[in-house]
């Protein structure tokens, strides 16, 4: 029986960066993927804040064979004299004391995206091991930490070897950080290339001038190892123009605002295309902000207010018109906007939302004055007077679509017993333990409505294809049946209506056919929660159901093959006499076969839609559910791997 004194002996103390092996999740967010992935951000980060501040112009990025990963830049260094308090080198201070760095004032950095000084330290306790070395003033000193077993099933990460010494002579400056995730903690997790490649382009754009170079040691080519270079000398323009590759354009050349004040510099671009959707990415010292926060909305408030001045200016909108909303503004626009700005409030450890109520003044007055001129010049007459007729033809359809919505707010109310009719509720009561699957075809939501768990899944068929909300005006979208049942479902309402403490359900998990229609029907859906109900996807609601493509069984044993690579392996382990069952479709399992292996928690094989990068995820959404045909081939033929079972390596999501 467990004692139930509690007395200062039980206050279990954890030393140096034990805090951090114990509890990953609480630094990194999770031990996955995008964990690992995370201790080299934290270390990238680091070296774009020395060229960000104008102390170095080259980062280089090296992925080794054993999994190792270098990160190099030509900055001023880690400091490398003993810290007045601690006695023992900046180096070593980095490295091992969480919440130490140069990011706490305004003195070392001017504008950080590492504002909590884990960083560093953090990747080095998560590490088997790391290598530092410093390039200071004409000398070359080096440092190591490694794991240390203290006890049974306890180790120490991030021990230093010795203490930081001076090893030669060198005329380089800046520093280099080696270091090899510890596969205790993230298993046999390999970094990935176009992962990296994704996040180094982007820095690359944010910081105009500067050279990041990744190379992959893994890959050789006729030359070397695989060199990818990012350098772009027109910065956000550049970047505008690499995201509307393939659009349609109102305009040609992105307008570009640079701008600064007391509180932050600021640099922004905004084009125009065809389409009907709203994409504005933000940025604060080179942090992406997801979820928006202050200077986005001033940003915003900025582009309504100028354009509807200058289109009373030069009389696009006569006085009985009413000023268009900015709504109508952004129909089309691609805008990025990034600052940088000392003393960040973000909100939350993951950094992707601004919460400075300063930065909104500053952020549109900036932009204000700097769209007024470039509307006030002969040159752009022309420009203006298509974003004016976009919007005001925005602004027609608004006016129809929220009638429309009067309509459906109408009809759901009306029509709940048809819904009820092919939608099987759950009898839970807490949205926070029920799910909903949305099933392709009739046969299958039958199959799944008998085999379900009905205390806290419900059950939602689909009837053919949804639309394919990219190509759509929301009048449209609303229009359809499929969708409408889905919004009325689920209960948080679409767009400016959404309402996250409104939904139903933990958990959305679309369950289709493991053929190309059922990949279609998927695209279709997340897409449309991609944009318009956004939310869903970034709080981690969204799943999709992996279903099995095989039964390999005889007697009393069977295995369900997930993967055609596991099919051989799968009849190895049955042993002769085995027979096989193919499974063309959800429609073809019996409801205890669909339970076992796409419904039941303790079984089944659920991906989590993410969204990491979404200046990425937009440039694919557009590409391939979008009207241009030609990038949507160019696109599979350059990308498309038949073959790969990445989402088969993560089982076991409930």
């Amino acid at each position: 029986m467990a004692s139930k004194e509690y007395t200062s002996s039980n206050i279990v103390v954890l030393q140096g960066l034990d805090a951090v092996r114990l509890r990953p999740g609480m630094y990194i967010g999770t031990t996955g993927s995008k964990g690992m992935h995370h201790l080299l951000w934290e270390i990238v980060d680091n070296a774009m804040d020395e060229v960000s501040n104008k102390f170095g112009k080259h980062i280089i990025v090296t992925m080794h064979k054993d999994n190792s990963i270098t990160v190099e830049d030509d900055g001023r260094g880690i400091p490398v004299d003993k810290h007045p308090t601690l006695k023992v080198s900046g180096v070593e201070v980095v490295f091992t004391q969480l919440h130490a760095g140069g990011k706490f004032n305004n003195d070392t950095y001017a504008y950080s995206g590492g504002l909590h000084g884990v960083g560093a330290s953090v990747t080095n306790a998560l590490s088997d091991w790391l290598k530092v070395s410093v390039f200071h003033d004409g000398s070359e000193y080096y440092m190591e930490f490694h794991t240390v077993e203290k006890a049974k099933n306890k180790v120490s990460g991030g021990v230093p070897v010795a203490p930081l010494k001076e090893i030669g002579k060198t005329k380089k400056r800046g520093t280099k950080i080696t270091f090899l995730p510890d596969s205790r903690i993230f298993g046999n997790l390999k970094f990935d290339f176009t992962t990296i490649a994704k996040r180094l382009k982007e820095l690359a754009f944010l910081n105009k001038g500067v050279k990041i170079t990744l190379i992959d040691e893994n890959v050789e080519e006729q030359d070397g190892f695989k060199t990818n270079v990012y350098h772009y000398e027109n910065g956000l323009k550049d970047f505008i123009l690499y995201l509307n590759e393939g659009k349609s354009l109102l305009f040609k050349d992105p307008i570009y605002i640079e701008g600064h004040s007391d509180v932050v510099e600021l640099v922004a671009a905004i084009q125009y295309t065809n389409d009907y959707n709203e994409v504005v990415y933000s940025f604060v010292n080179n942090i992406p902000t997801g979820e928006g926060g202050t200077h986005e909305t001033g940003f915003k408030s900025a582009i309504t207010r100028a354009f509807n001045d200058s289109a009373r200016a030069m009389s696009l909108l006569k006085d009985k018109d009413a000023n268009l909303l900015g709504d109508d503004y952004r129909e089309g626009i691609i805008g990025v906007l990034a600052i940088k700005m000392k003393n960040v409030q973000f909100e939350g450890q993951t950094k992707t939302k601004l919460g400075n109520p300063e930065a909104r003044t500053e952020v549109e007055n900036i932009v204000y004055d700097a769209l007024m001129k470039f509307c006030q010049a002969k040159s752009s007459k022309t420009i203006l007077s298509a974003i004016i007729e976009k919007a005001k033809g925005a602004a027609r359809v608004r006016e129809s679509a929220k009638k429309a919505k009067e309509v459906a707010r109408q009809k759901n109310s009306l029509a709940s017993e048809s819904l009820t009719g092919k939608f099987s509720p759950c009898t839970g009561r807490n949205p926070q333990l029920n799910e909903m699957f949305i099933v392709e075809g009739d046969s299958a939501g039958g199959s799944a409505k008998q085999a379900r768990d009905r205390s806290f899944q419900a059950i939602l068929p689909l009837r053919g294809k949804p639309l394919n909300v990219e190509k759509k005006r929301i009048n449209q979208i609303l229009e359809n049946q499929e969708i409408r049942s889905i919004i009325a479902a689920i209960g948080t309402g679409i767009e400016s209506d959404f309402n996250i403490n409104n939904l139903k359900f933990d958990k959305i998990i679309i369950m289709a056919d493991a053929d190309q229609d059922g990949a279609h029907i998927r695209s279709i859906l997340i897409t449309f929660f991609y944009r318009y109900m956004r939310e869903l996807i970034t709080e981690g609601h969204v799943y999709v159901a992996i279903a099995p493509l095989y039964k390999v069984y005889k007697k009393n044993k069977e295995i369900y093959v997930y993967d055609e690579a596991d099919y051989e392996a799968a009849i190895a382990e049955v042993g002769e006499g085995y027979q096989v069952q193919r499974y063309k479709g959800l429609g073809e399992m019996d409801p205890e076969q669909l339970w076992t292996t796409t419904m039941d928690p303790e079984h089944r094989v659920l991906l989590q839609i993410s969204l990491e990068n979404i200046a990425e995820a937009e440039r694919i959404v557009t590409t391939l559910m979008g009207d241009n045909i030609e990038a949507r081939k160019q696109y599979i033929t350059e990308y498309a791997n038949f073959n790969k079972k990445d989402i088969f390596d993560q089982r076991g999501g409930k």
